[in-house]
């Protein structure tokens, strides 16, 4: 599947406190740009875990690269670096545990280089619905002015007689 490059963003970096905190930014305007609002906050937060364990583990000498991949139904992250060690999962409530509670799929894989870390989360197309009014709740009474008549409104002076009367348009 080819994955239209607006759908796709990567970046090389080295780790720092500073970066995490412009990657956020960078990441919320892709998923704005992508109609992907509801997911800001828990893709940040997943992200700044992944970043922050490369600088931990893997030190702020070395590079990673960090990678979005939108395809309309999910959206995937992942963070590889030069790293040997492979992440552990623990159950302290950080780390790779934040990422699985905040993604609906994760994993990790070696590379030749190092290894890649990733997450998913079901992302689907926002659909654009007509709203439709709900009907009223069950015993809830609901009130109501009376709509003013068109016959209220008076009609302009350039109008013709014989032509229908309409009601202003309401902003």
């Amino acid at each position: 599947m080819t994955v239209p490059l607006d759908r796709h963003y990567l970046v090389e970096l080295q780790v720092s406190a500073e970066r995490v905190s412009q990657l956020r930014r960078i990441i919320a305007a892709h998923l704005r740009h992508w109609s992907l609002e509801l997911h800001i906050r828990p893709v940040c937060r997943a992200v700044e875990e992944l970043l922050t364990n490369v600088q931990r583990h893997v030190g702020d000498d070395n590079t990673c690269v960090l990678e979005l991949r939108w395809s309309g139904r999910h959206l995937t992250v992942s963070v590889s670096d030069n790293g040997a060690e492979m992440p552990r999962l623990l159950h302290e409530g950080g780390g790779l545990s934040r990422v699985m509670a905040l993604s609906d799929s994760w994993g990790t894989c070696r590379t030749a280089e190092g290894k890649v870390v990733w997450f998913t989360r079901y992302a689907q197309e926002p659909q654009h619905i007509a709203l439709v009014p709900l009907p009223p709740l069950p015993g809830v009474r609901e009130f109501r002015r009376t709509p003013a008549l068109v016959a209220d409104f008076p009609m302009a002076e350039t109008a013709q007689a014989d032509a229908p009367a309409q009601a202003p348009a309401l902003v």
